[in-house]
């Protein structure tokens, strides 16, 4: 006869292990004897052996009392039908993995390979990381709210990657994240744009994407802040005014993706 140490060490498992599968009814817990203590026989530790092997190997401890007491073709049902859910986990694992270890480029999680090109594309024109975050935001935006638009927002994009003279403004814009609001810059910077986008003005209804996108760029940056706010101001002026303008999204709104403004 064992007390439960030796039982446990025969086993290969903790005192507190045998206690739980007490707990759980997969092992009898035997009576006291005159001495006050729990004596196990041979045949406990025949099946507390068991028992272990098949926790051991991933069978659910829910499971394991019907296997002890299974015939021969119902455990091997069982254990097949134990084996097809630890796959099934498995798969369910790999995959999670798989998508953990794509957290390292954040935006393929979310975004379509045409767009994280594009933002690739823009890390290797040397574009600012602060640049390329707010570009996937703003691309994640539109997807949520206008995932129609996605191609030829992707082709405008790029276009304008093509375009020295878009190109000039887009890194002048990218510069200016870090300058006082005040700085005179931003006032050559605000006729460029401003200039870029009459010539680039187009009969375009606004996109539901367009308001969100502007205050994430506004967020980003106060020297943008004052550079969006200034370009909407004087394209109202200019649709107030007549002067030809559509009458269609402010100009100026900074929207990075869709290419209604240089910045």
């Amino acid at each position: 006869m064992l007390t439960i140490g030796q039982l446990a060490a025969t086993a290969g498992v903790t005192v507190r292990t045998v206690r739980h599968y007490h707990h759980v009814g997969l092992l009898p817990e035997p009576e006291r004897d005159a001495s006050g203590y729990r004596r196990y026989s041979a045949q406990a530790a025949v099946d507390l052996i068991r028992i272990r092997t098949l926790a051991d190997a991933g069978v659910p401890l829910a499971r394991i009392d019907a296997l002890l007491h299974a015939q021969p073709t119902e455990f091997a049902a069982a254990i097949a039908d134990i084996d097809a859910e630890l796959r099934r986990r498995a798969d369910r694992i790999t995959e999670s993995r798989r998508r953990i270890a794509e957290l390292t480029s954040g935006e393929r999680l979310v975004l379509p390979p045409e767009v994280v090109a594009t933002l690739d594309r823009m890390r290797d024109l040397g574009i600012s990381e602060q640049r390329v975050l707010l570009e996937r935001d703003s691309w994640i935006l539109v997807q949520a709210l206008d995932p129609g638009t996605l191609p030829q927002r992707v082709l405008d994009k790029n276009a304008g990657f093509d375009d020295p003279e878009t190109m000039r403004l887009y890194r002048a814009c990218d510069e200016s994240a870090d300058w006082d609001p005040h700085d005179p810059r931003l006032d050559r910077l605000i006729n460029d744009l401003d200039a870029w986008e009459v010539a680039h003005e187009r009969d375009s209804g606004e996109p539901s994407s367009l308001r969100l996108i502007s205050s994430r760029i506004a967020e980003a940056s106060p020297a943008w802040q004052r550079v969006l706010d200034a370009l909407a101001h004087r394209a109202q002026r200019r649709r107030t005014a007549g002067h030809g303008i559509n009458a269609g999204p402010p100009a100026g709104t900074g929207d990075p993706t869709g290419n209604r403004t240089a910045c």
